[in-house]
């Protein structure tokens, strides 16, 4: 046992094939035992590391954001004005399509916090609040150079990404009539409408 824990793919490699399994079958078909034939391990050796599957998810979701958190950073900080930043942001936060991998898990994450105890709340918790802190920080530079009405940044943010949330569902969900472009233009439509200076 402390020799296959030795030789065990670092941690990276498996959440990153849990979420190519998610892309490639879908969340349905990533179980511990399929997951463990990805790389290497047996499920019983997963759950050693894991604890349960929803442990697996939650850390393979971190795992996600902190990548889609490096992207937005890097798109946040170039050098550009905030309206074109914001809609990077709103680019970045609305799913691919169908089954996106990262929305698949975020949906299916949060469905299983229903009976999540308090230290898995409070992680999904630092998910939600990174990017609300980075869109409020946004907000308020464009108000303060002038780009954006005088709104207070946070309770727009709080709309906005109730906003982008019910759309991405959407999305993530495939709902007829609701693709990703139809909700680009709603939103961009929304900005130009609730938030650019006359």
């Amino acid at each position: 046992m402390a020799g296959a824990r030795r030789n065990a793919p670092p941690r990276e490699d498996v959440l990153a094939a849990a979420m190519a399994m998610i892309a490639e079958r879908g969340l349905e078909k990533l179980t511990m035992a399929a997951l463990g034939r990805e790389v290497g391990m047996s499920s019983g050796h997963l759950l050693y590391y894991f604890r349960s599957k929803d442990e697996l998810l939650l850390q393979a979701l971190e795992w996600s954001e902190g990548r889609l958190g490096a992207e937005r950073a890097r798109l946040l900080t170039r050098p550009a004005p905030a309206r074109e930043r914001l809609d990077a942001y709103v680019d970045l936060y609305v799913p691919d399509g169908h089954r996106d991998p990262h929305w698949t898990l975020w949906l299916e994450v949060w469905n299983r916090s229903l009976n999540a105890d308090e230290s898995a709340r409070d992680r999904q918790a630092a998910i939600e609040g990174a990017w609300h802190r980075d869109l409020v920080a946004l907000l308020a530079e464009g108000v303060s150079r002038g780009e954006f009405r005088a709104v207070d940044p946070d309770r727009f943010a709080t709309r906005l990404r109730a906003l982008l949330d019910g759309f991405s569902i959407h999305v993530a969900i495939g709902l007829r009539g609701t693709d990703r472009a139809q909700v680009l233009g709603h939103v961009h439509e929304f900005l130009g409408t609730a938030l650019l200076a006359s």
